[in-house]
């Protein structure tokens, strides 16, 4: 389930850069609905993405950013917070702007879906995940399980001995390994 792993693991393999290569090998990503990952170099005034595909831009929609953004479950926060990192995303369409340049248009929340229906949906618990830690709080350690997907390990899951912080254990942009406590409605803890 590789193209399931956390945003940052995938950007650097040799299958995503071949696939960023040209319009044609992202015509193929497009047509067989792969996950793929790239920087995101803009956030702008009506938070779309804007990403750095390198043989051509990338645009994100906000309401095509994370998955709740349009219901308001999710903050545009989430999306503001994309900037200088990398992103996973399904190719949805080729466009050309005013100026005639060809731009591809871009789905973060449909490889989210993806990732949810044919990966975490199945997950129990017990099953030990990959993990990057994306920010801490004092009461608990907030993760991405697949493709910028949050979940929560709460402080008192972090370790066995008493700790003040999440920070005394992890830091932001960790790689760990996770064990899935529960799944309540859909939510991964």
């Amino acid at each position: 389930m590789t193209e399931y792993l956390p945003e940052g693991c995938l950007i650097g393999t040799a299958d995503n850069r071949s696939s960023l290569l040209s319009y044609y090998t992202l015509s193929e990503c497009m047509t067989s609905g792969k996950i793929l990952e790239a920087p995101c170099i803009i956030c702008d005034s009506h938070h779309n993405l804007i990403l750095d595909l390198g043989c051509m831009k990338g645009f994100i929609p906000r309401e095509e950013g994370a998955i709740g953004i349009v219901e308001g479950t999710t903050k545009d926060i989430a999306l503001i917070s994309r900037v200088n990192k990398p992103v996973s995303f399904i190719v949805t369409d080729f466009r050309r702007d005013e100026q005639g340049d060809l731009y591809a248009v871009l789905s973060r929340r449909a490889a989210q879906v993806k990732c949810m229906e044919n990966y975490l949906s199945r997950l129990a618990p017990g099953d030990i995940i990959p993990a990057r830690v994306t920010h801490l709080e004092p009461f608990g350690c907030f993760v991405d399980i697949g493709c910028g997907i949050p979940s929560l390990i709460p402080i008192d899951m972090i370790s066995v001995s008493r700790i003040t912080h999440p920070q005394d254990r992890f830091h932001v942009g960790q790689n760990i390994y996770a064990v899935v406590k529960s799944i309540d409605s859909g939510r991964i803890c």
